[in-house]
């Protein structure tokens, strides 16, 4: 029972950490151009279409 108590703690005190670090970056510091906004959604559909490309190519490999 103790070694469920510990690692209950354990992990309490982690998700306790965790919210605070995201309450404190919660507010972006710096303002972001509308060119810098568009060039992070491009970005973020790029990493999409690498990661579909890549589960693409996993499953017609795995499907041989």
């Amino acid at each position: 029972m103790r070694l469920l108590y510990s690692f209950q703690t354990m992990l309490s005190g982690n998700i306790a950490k965790v919210r605070a670090i995201n309450a404190r970056y919660a507010k972006p510091r710096l303002i972001m151009s509308p060119a810098v906004r568009w060039a992070l959604l491009a970005l973020r559909f790029y990493l999409l279409t690498l990661v579909g490309l890549l589960g693409y190519k996993f499953y017609t490999l795995v499907v041989q």
